[in-house]
């Protein structure tokens, strides 16, 4: 029973804790000689390979970079290996791969962990909407009632973005316009957000370069939906003292961007620290049993495994909750932009009280 349940232990926290990588900084006792017990933000840094329950496949990793003559050029390897094999390259002290004879990498556009996961989520997005909306083009759930389990969750999400997130904050005549954006960014986030609770796998929502370029989606996307009202209360503010505009100018400019940071930011933070917190807390089990013996270590071990079951479950939720409010933000700073404002009370004002 024991040396059953030590296996079933040491397989959970196998795949649950990744091991050092290329990318995490290299510690003070890995440049000694000794390993750490445990590597908290080597497991949630980005990687250059894909871990499967198997083991792990590296990934490609191609560089444009420039030479100490100042030519440049693009050059594929399979892995990092490879790329070190090659003698064009070769690791600094930091643990990045750098030019052999000098010069720098202008871009980076290696496949890592986290970029194949955001591909994973999205295009997992795409192909359900896809075989959803074929089971509608031949009539099954529109000219009969949903059927299967697939569909009908799926039609419950799809109403509920609908007429919950796009509808309830953007205007009715335009609402319909952005559901499909914003189903696809409800739907990207929640299965990268999930994804990450695999035991090997990686939380591309994590990853604040994943964030970012989610919040920077939303902002573009709200800016060409602005109206002319929407930019007059960014420079202009009618019926606003011209002394007042100086003030609220700069700020309304400053509030563009601060918007889709607090975006990139909350999903960033939420799921990292998330993630941290269940490999500190399984990482109790290698502590103790390092400090102070195996028996410590199956008695910590049984209070850190019944934690994380219960953070797991709070963990789903959350997943699904910080997909939802990155889409309701999303919709209301759209529905913010895409407002037609009146005019009424702001001329009175400039008529009858500025004057």
């Amino acid at each position: 029973m024991v040396q059953a349940l030590r296996r079933v232990l040491l397989t959970f926290f196998f795949l649950s804790i990744s091991t050092s990588n290329i990318f995490a900084s290299a510690s003070d006792a890995s440049e000694a000689g000794e390993e750490p017990v445990i590597d908290v933000m080597g497991t949630v840094a980005d990687h250059d390979y894909f871990k499967t329950p198997l083991g792990k496949i590296y990934l490609p990793r191609i560089f444009y970079w420039e030479n100490a003559n100042g030519e440049s050029s693009v050059s594929f390897f399979s892995s990092t290996k490879k790329a070190l094999a090659s003698d064009e390259f070769i690791e600094s002290e930091e643990g990045a791969i750098v030019p052999a004879g000098g010069g720098s990498i202008k871009i980076d556009f290696s496949i890592t962990s986290h970029l194949l996961y955001y591909w994973f989520g999205m295009g997992l997005a795409v192909l359900l909407t896809v075989a959803a909306a074929k089971r509608y083009n031949k009539g099954v759930g529109r000219d009969v009632e949903p059927k299967g389990t697939f569909q009908n969750i799926f039609e419950v999400l799809f109403l509920f973005i609908r007429d919950d997130v796009a509808r309830e904050n953007i205007d009715h005549h335009k609402a319909d316009k952005y559901v499909p954006f914003l189903f696809t960014m409800f739907m990207g986030i929640s299965f990268m957000n999930l994804f990450g609770l695999l035991p090997w796998g990686a939380t591309a929502t994590a990853d604040l370069t994943v964030t970012a370029t989610l919040a920077a989606v939303t902002f573009v996307i709200t800016q060409f939906s602005g109206t002319k009202d929407y930019w007059a209360h960014v420079f202009w503010f009618p019926g606003v003292p011209t002394w007042v505009r100086a003030i609220l100018t700069p700020v309304e400019i400053l509030g563009l961007f601060t918007k889709p940071f607090a975006l990139a930011i909350r999903l960033f933070a939420n799921m990292l620290s998330g993630k941290i917190m269940i490999i500190a807390i399984l990482g109790l089990v290698f502590i103790f049993a390092d400090l102070f013996g195996s028996v410590a270590g199956y008695g910590v071990g049984i209070f850190s495994v019944s934690l994380t079951v219960v953070l797991y479950a709070l963990k789903v939720f959350v997943a699904l909750l910080q997909a939802y409010i990155f889409t309701l933000l999303s919709a209301v700073f759209i529905g913010m932009a895409a407002e037609d404002h009146d005019h009424a009370e702001e001329e009175y004002y400039t008529e009858h009280i500025a004057e």
